[in-house]
């Protein structure tokens, strides 16, 4: 399924310097997880408190300085030996509460649909979930597509470049935040079904 995960490889070496900086400062993976999630909070505050939609721009560069953030923490997890069950239960809490944080402000822009956001919010978690109960049932933890997190964090970006350049909202939102649910939707289904097809060809 095509998605933006298979471009992690290639994200993933342009930040390798600096995870080897990072590592060499002392800096831990779970203490990168608990940045990305400290950025969320933040932001979300920040949104709550501010003129929305005009504040919305800020969300462009915050997903993707948290994609990164997501990229540093596996890597210095996995290249430099920090490991952890804490860091495994860091990540993904720290995955679905920031999607949270970063989505609900969308229902303080001025006639935004409030059903599609939260379904968006709920669905997001709920694909995060699939992909976790895979390693439950004896497979990997699957990061199927076609709305995995960088999908959702280009999808939200969009939105936000939009809303906060004047563009009303109309039912085209709608419309696009419910095809993104739809696509949600099937992400998780995606998820169950490679992980039990892979617990199937184990012997």
């Amino acid at each position: 399924m095509i998605t933006l995960y298979t471009l992690k490889p290639a994200f993933q070496r342009r930040l390798r310097p600096i995870a080897c900086w990072l590592h060499g400062r002392g800096i831990s993976a779970n203490q990168v997880t608990v940045a990305a999630l400290l950025l969320a909070v933040v932001t979300a505050g920040v949104l709550a408190l501010g003129p929305l939609p005009a504040l919305l721009w800020l969300l462009p560069p915050v997903l993707l300085i948290r994609m990164a953030l997501n990229a540093l923490d596996g890597m210095l997890a996995r290249e430099f030996q920090q490991t952890t069950a804490l860091g495994a239960v860091l990540n993904e809490l720290g995955d679905v509460l920031a999607d949270a944080l970063l989505y609900l402000p969308l229902l303080w822009v001025s006639e935004m649909p409030t059903m599609p956001v939260v379904a968006l919010v709920w669905l997001a978690l709920l694909s995060e979930f699939c992909g976790v109960v895979a390693v439950q049932i004896g497979a990997h933890r699957r990061y199927d597509g076609p709305m995995g997190k960088s999908d959702r964090a280009l999808l939200l970006g969009g939105i936000a470049v939009l809303l906060g350049s004047g563009v009303p909202v109309g039912v085209w939102l709608t419309v696009v935040l419910w095809v993104a649910n739809a696509l949600l939707a099937w992400t998780a289904l995606n998820r169950l079904r490679a992980a039990l097809r892979e617990v199937a060809a184990c012997p």
